[in-house]
């Protein structure tokens, strides 16, 4: 008896293990590390040009909504890292069976954001 296969996944009605929403969480991660670098660097052009774009920096980024987007992006560089050495230790051929598979999912995940959660203490 063969299986009827899907023909198109739908990922909001399939249910995803842990690891391949870490995959995707680190892909995403990724991707918004990315778009944030030109952010980044006009925030860093301006703060380095004169002390008024300094203490404009400084007021920009001490708002509620700024530290709202500083705190995804400290998640994002956390997982991001994470996750890449999670990826990096299975290319070493550590952690690829079943269940230390989810166990380092699961250890990704919480460590990205119990660190996330620290240093979001710290930033507020």
């Amino acid at each position: 008896m063969t299986k009827h296969r899907p023909k198109h996944l739908n990922l909001f009605v399939i249910k995803l293990p842990l690891p391949g929403i870490v995959s995707i969480l680190h892909r995403a991660s990724g991707a918004l590390l990315f778009l944030a670098i030109p952010l980044a660097l006009l925030l860093l052009q301006t703060s380095l040009a004169s002390e008024a774009g300094f203490v404009a920096v400084k007021q920009a980024l001490g708002g509620g909504f700024a530290k709202l987007v500083l705190l995804g992006l400290l998640w994002a560089l956390l997982h991001h890292f994470f996750a890449g050495l999670r990826y990096l230790a299975m290319d070493m051929h550590y952690c690829i069976d079943l269940q230390q598979t989810r166990r380092s999912s699961v250890a990704v995940l919480v460590a990205s954001l119990s660190l996330t959660l620290l240093l979001g203490v710290w930033l507020w």
